[in-house]
């Protein structure tokens, strides 16, 4: 019977474990009796990749597993305090995440050379997509034979970035803004902005109550 009940608490931990990778902000309302094995478990995982990757991790942070993370040296990867980031999230530096910040499931972002930086609590929605790159696309060369430039981009506070919205190379994103959901940025929003479509275009202003 012991048996029996220690493997269906193993079974209940790995099921646990895996709904806060996919729903990271669950971590912050675990109880004591979950945190026994939540935090050992994250302290091993942060641990591990900070000794493969050029990455620093502040405290009290969420990443899964599941998460590909990748900042060789001169693309360093920096992450602030309460910072979550769930799984099939895929990051190669150089980026900057500030504190409070949420990258959920999908998201995919590419520092470029010149670099992205996520301000404070801003939230980044499942499969967004951000490039801190281009190609070149002149006529008289194959995609793949011209050169990669790239600008970086900046993503301020308390920003929301919606689920498949696409941000390209050179953008700044004003704080308190919200990208709709598949919205592609190619220009820089103002801040408290409520843009979309593509291009995104702005469709509204946060702070006005009656949007929509």
């Amino acid at each position: 019977m012991k048996n029996i009940i220690g493997l269906l608490v193993i079974k209940y931990i790995e099921q646990h474990k895996k709904r806060l990778c996919y729903m990271p902000w669950l971590y912050y309302s675990l109880k004591e009796k979950h945190l026994i094995w939540a935090k050992p478990w994250q302290e091993e995982i942060q641990t591990k990749l900070q000794k493969l990757e050029t990455v620093k991790i502040g405290k009290n942070c969420f990443i899964s597993p599941q998460a590909n993370i990748f900042a060789e040296p001169g693309r360093d990867i920096i992450i602030g305090n309460n910072v979550t980031i769930a799984s099939d999230v895929f990051l190669h530096g150089p980026i900057t995440i500030h504190d409070g910040a949420s990258l959920n499931a999908g998201v995919s972002i590419d520092g470029g050379a010149k670099g992205v930086v996520i301000g404070a609590n801003t939230r980044i929605a499942n499969n967004a997509k951000i490039y801190a790159f281009n190609h070149g696309m002149s006529p008289d060369k194959l995609i793949k034979d011209q050169p990669v430039t790239s600008q970086g981009i900046i993503i301020c506070e308390d920003v929301w970035i919606g689920a498949n919205a696409c941000v390209t190379d050179g953008v700044e994103i004003g704080s308190h803004a919200i990208i709709g959901m598949g919205a592609v940025v190619t220009k820089n929003i103002l801040e408290w902005s409520i843009v979309g479509g593509v291009p995104a275009k702005i469709i509204g202003d946060r702070r006005e109550r009656n949007n929509f």
